[in-house]
């Protein structure tokens, strides 16, 4: 079975927007996989019912669908409604593979090998030992090479996590982390494995992950704490990115222009010099009683209530979800973001925000890196 190709139409089409047949085709498919992977098993019926597609143009798409090993018939649907039960189509998880990597952790990259249900079937990581540049790509390029190896099913494509900004071909304008300017990985990994490549930002595809796989709202800003600190946010359960790709990059939003603090990026009072884990760990090295620990995060909370505030007032998003070391953001930390939230932006509008940490894990980022392909290729997360 071919892969789908990458220069697919957007499925979800403008009011009033006319599309060739061949375009009509490709949203259809989109949206009857789409709903059979959200909502789990519909019949024929349910299908044409739901989406208001004809009967005759529901079955030339599931038959299509069959045909690719994407839908399975589950069986006739059980239960007393009168004459023939229907038969029920649903999602198959295992028709493809994807390759996923991320690149967020300061120590090593991890990778998994993963099915369309962000279920892992294999991993493997290499460790960064202090690679920047082209030596970090190669590293990069050695892991997929590994994983590619493992695949046991036909492969959808390779999905990336990276830290730093990325913009829509896949090149990484800048991850100093890294010690990466203008590279352009998915160029790079689309020559040496010939199949569609997905580069993105790491919290970019974090949100993305909670958004297929967790539980998050259509409007939601997801903030990921590990070696720096950024935020991905999702307006209707669409990606924001920005005019220059940086949308997020609330790492080096400036807290308090009176402090000492200094960051890598030559300012002093970032975000990140608060809520980064190494400062983090830093700061509660120095605690000696359980009161001065919960201190400590709650400082960081309000730092990050503090830069969090306008965001939630200019848009309105119902939903804000912490990603990353669980023991750190919970508690203290996670009860003074939403205080100083609630604190400083309209309580008659934005009382009822609601904080949470995701329960993806450690994997957030391999299973965001997952839905980046499934929604490029298949047009369905």
């Amino acid at each position: 079975m071919g892969i789908p190709r990458q220069d697919r139409i957007p499925a979800r089409v403008r009011s009033g927007e006319k599309l060739l047949p061949e375009q009509a085709r490709v949203h259809n498919r989109e949206l009857l996989l789409r709903m059979l992977y959200r909502e789990g098993p519909h019949s024929r019926a349910d299908l044409a019912r739901r989406t208001g597609l004809t009967r005759v143009s529901v079955s030339d798409v599931v038959s299509d669908l069959l045909t690719d090993d994407l839908v399975r018939e589950m069986g006739m649907r059980a239960g007393s409604r009168p004459g023939k039960p229907a038969m029920m189509l649903g999602f198959n998880e295992h028709a493809y593979q994807t390759v996923a990597l991320d690149l967020s952790h300061s120590t090593l990259y991890r990778g998994a090998v993963l099915d369309l249900g962000g279920s892992v079937v294999t991993r493997r990581q290499v460790e960064i030992a202090g690679s920047t540049g082209a030596e970090a790509v190669a590293r990069v390029v050695g892991l997929v090479r590994e994983l590619t190896d493992e695949v046991t099913a036909p492969l959808l494509g390779i999905g990336v996590g990276t830290p730093g900004i990325v913009d829509l071909g896949g090149v990484i304008l800048g991850a100093p982390n890294l010690g990466w300017q203008d590279v352009n990985l998915r160029s790079v990994l689309t020559e040496r494995f010939a199949c569609p490549v997905v580069v993105a930002n790491d919290a970019n595809a974090a949100a993305l992950a909670e958004r297929s796989y967790g539980e998050s709202a259509p409007d939601s800003l997801l903030v990921r704490v590990g070696v720096g600190v950024g935020a991905g946010l999702l307006l209707g359960g669409t990606p924001v990115l920005g005019s220059r790709f940086a949308a997020g990059e609330i790492g080096h939003v400036v807290v308090d222009s009176d402090s000492d603090r200094s960051c890598v990026c030559g300012k002093f009072g970032c975000l990140e010099t608060w809520l980064s884990t190494r400062r983090i760990q830093e700061d509660l090295s120095g605690a000696r009683t359980e009161a001065e620990h919960a201190r400590v995060l709650a400082v960081a909370g309000e730092a990050l209530g503090r830069v969090l505030a306008p965001i939630v007032a200019a848009l309105n998003v119902s939903e804000i979800v912490l990603s990353g070391p669980q023991r750190v953001l919970e508690g203290p930390l996670a009860a003074a973001t939403t205080r100083t939230i609630r604190q400083r932006a309209l309580t008659e509008v934005h009382g009822d925000i609601v904080l949470r940490l995701s329960g993806l894990g450690d994997d957030i980022v391999l299973r965001g890196a997952t839905a980046m392909v499934m929604s490029q290729q298949l047009g369905i997360v």
